[in-house]
């Protein structure tokens, strides 16, 4: 088992610049997102692992109703919470496994890139059906390792790849942990998303580090991708734009 990282230690630092979702991401994911949800507005939301609070704003216009970022890290959460946000939007303090909301208050339940970071995946499958309300869904982006593509970047890092097949879980993982709780899975979308516009704009947010990936990397293993990464934009600097393919399950 890969350790746990610790945002407040050195995630934090480059985070919001590092992982800034482009204008045209947003609006995909938020179509995305929309598509699944229940089709009632408004609809109260729990953006679970909010982070620096990249998406609770947009989750805040896109359903109209109260949204709440739990985020366990502080210094994640304090950058959110300087931030201009829509007042139907908070941030609080808490984990999966113990979310700061009563029974029912959530019509809908987001863990945008969140999900591998639980450590007791059914400590928190409980939380989050006690929080959901009937007739709600959970949404689920993530990387799954039985589907899991090198992406363009692992190319450069020794050991990108087979860190992440350890970082996320399978679906069949996901699927048995919520339905634990009476929840099923109802679709599975492959959604393609614009990364960053240049290869040069992607290397820039690589140096930031703000992808945990790189916390279970070699740092002479770093050292010789950003190497061969400075070469490959060196060759092509306006090369791009940079596509991906994430997953979105729902479940309810």
């Amino acid at each position: 088992m890969l350790k746990p990282v610790d945002y407040n230690e050195r995630q934090h630092i480059g985070y919001r610049a590092g992982r800034a979702m482009p204008e045209e991401s947003r609006r995909i994911w938020a179509e995305a997102l929309a598509r699944r949800a229940p089709e009632r507005r408004p609809l109260n939301v729990l953006d679970l692992g909010s982070g620096t609070g990249r998406m609770t704003p947009m989750l805040a216009k896109t359903f109209g109703g109260q949204v709440w970022g739990v985020e366990p890290h502080d210094r994640m959460r304090a950058q959110a919470e300087a931030d201009p946000h829509p007042a139907n939007a908070a941030y609080l303090e808490g984990r999966a496994e113990a979310i700061p909301l009563a029974v029912g208050a959530c019509d809908l339940v987001v863990m945008f890139l969140s999900l591998h970071h639980v450590a007791d995946r059914a400590a928190a499958a409980r939380e989050i059906r006690r929080v959901l309300a009937p007739g709600g869904r959970v949404l689920v982006r993530s990387q799954f390792s039985d589907r899991m593509q090198p992406v363009n970047w692992h190319v450069w890092f020794d050991g990108a790849h087979e860190a992440e097949l350890k970082m996320f879980p399978t679906t069949a993982e996901v699927e048995v942990m919520f339905a634990a709780v009476g929840l099923e899975r109802l679709a599975l979308d492959v959604v393609r998303e614009r990364y960053a516009d240049t290869l040069a704009d992607q290397a820039a947010r690589l140096k930031t580090r703000s992808i945990s990936t790189f916390e279970h990397l070699d740092e002479a293993a770093i050292e010789a991708g950003f190497r061969k990464l400075d070469e490959a934009v060196a060759r092509d600097p306006d090369g791009g734009p940079i596509y991906g393919d994430g997953d979105l399950m729902t479940f309810g």
